[in-house]
């Protein structure tokens, strides 16, 4: 079982009166564990924070990948209309599953997830998130085992999955025609904006990852250029020989400069752009829960309005049903006014939303692209300078022979 770490310095204590309030989360040191199927990697994960509601000031826990799932998908069931922080994808390659650049590419995007989290202005006071950040493995165990098992539909889920079935048999034997979808150009525009953005975005990581690839096939070439090189060099005369050497060892420290912004290219680049894919899937994750509370909102009016139609019907014939038929009309219509409630906070917060995603965006988008085109230009001059600096040695040699 974890133990809080204390803090030191009284002067400096995070829960000081006069510190802002903060909350700091680190993903730190994966670690395998187990073997074959059963094998998968933890992480030790750092709080700091000054936060009352937390119970230590500061705290590490050890956490596993479906943890964080557990997290993501209880913030999307709790706080619709926000767009809850995309997770880093799963290796389905099992030869890649524990690679050390897939650990620490997916250890960057876990702590990516929890640190936009505990940054947003609502989804940082989750109840959720302080059980995440503070409770103890066995906790957690049995928290991810209740909700992420065999049997993942909860009853209730199962209830809705069958009234949806019984109105789609419904509507199909009355001939009912599907409720209208939401009809608002604003909200059209968006949609047709994050599906354009999908489709972009994926074509360019595609092709950053084409040029992260280039990058090591490259590299790799070179290496191997370079050992041939060196193998000539030492069955050539002193004056060749040493040109060759000197040839394969330049090529052999090109190699090794490529791999390395293959690397950064990777990190910097690639990643990014993979995450903002993965950021517009959870967008629209929220426009599907939009659509579907707007699609129940309406067959909850509808309804409301036929138990209001039937108890004027039985008012009107003085039917000892009135009191029942009014219990039903009250119900529905607590329903109904509950459902709109629920889908004018989604259109709230998507409002809100996409207006920080935008902003964010541009500052990230800006940053990668720059950071690919300072790699590229300091790329460039170092193979340039390195080639260069071969020339006159290869020039000579060629007008000796």
């Amino acid at each position: 079982m974890e133990q809080p770490r204390s803090v030191s310095g009284a002067s400096l204590s995070p829960r000081s009166p006069s510190s802002p309030p903060f909350l700091s989360i680190s993903v730190t040191d994966p670690v395998k564990l187990g073997n074959g199927v059963q094998a998968y990697i933890s992480y030790r994960v750092i709080t700091k924070t000054n936060f009352t509601e937390y119970q230590w000031p500061e705290k590490f826990v050890i956490r596993r990948y479906s943890d964080f799932v557990w997290l993501h998908g209880r913030l999307f069931e709790k706080y619709k209309g926000i767009f809850i922080p995309p997770l880093p994808e799963k290796s389905a390659v099992e030869k890649f599953r524990f690679s050390a650049e897939f650990i620490e590419t997916r250890r960057q995007g876990l702590n990516s997830f929890v640190n936009r989290i505990a940054s947003h202005h609502e989804l940082h006071q989750s109840e959720d998130l302080r059980t995440f950040l503070q409770s103890d493995e066995e906790t957690m165990q049995r928290l991810r085992s209740y909700e992420t098992g065999i049997f993942i539909k909860k009853p209730a889920d199962l209830m809705q999955i069958f009234k949806d079935v019984q109105l789609k048999v419904s509507d199909v034997i009355l001939g009912k025609e599907k409720p209208v979808e939401e009809s608002n150009p604003e909200y059209e525009k968006l949609k047709h904006y994050i599906f354009e953005l999908e489709a972009h975005l994926a074509e360019a990581q595609k092709h950053a990852y084409r040029l992260v690839k280039g990058h090591r096939d490259l590299g790799q070439s070179l290496s191997d250029f370079g050992k041939v090189a060196k193998l000539l060099g030492a069955c050539e005369g002193y004056t060749l020989g040493k040109v060759f050497s000197e040839l394969g060892a330049k090529s052999e420290t090109l190699s090794i400069r490529l791999q390395k912004e293959a690397h950064q290219l990777l990190m910097n680049f690639e990643e990014p752009l993979k995450d903002y894919v993965r950021a517009v899937q959870s967008i629209k994750a929220t426009i599907r829960e939009r659509a579907n509370t707007c699609r129940e909102k309406g067959e909850l009016a509808e309804t409301m309005k036929l138990k209001e139609i039937n108890l004027g019907k039985l008012v009107l014939a003085l039917s000892d049903r009135v009191g029942e038929a009014e219990i039903e009309y009250n119900e529905s219509k607590a329903e109904s006014e509950e459902a709109t409630r629920r889908f004018e906070t989604i259109v709230r917060r998507m409002s809100d939303e996409i207006v920080q995603f935008q902003e964010q965006k541009t500052l990230d988008m800006g940053i990668a692209f720059h950071e690919f085109a300072k790699g590229q230009s300091q790329l460039a001059n170092s193979i340039a300078n390195a080639w260069r600096s071969l020339l006159p040695k290869l020039e000579a040699c060629s007008f000796t022979q």
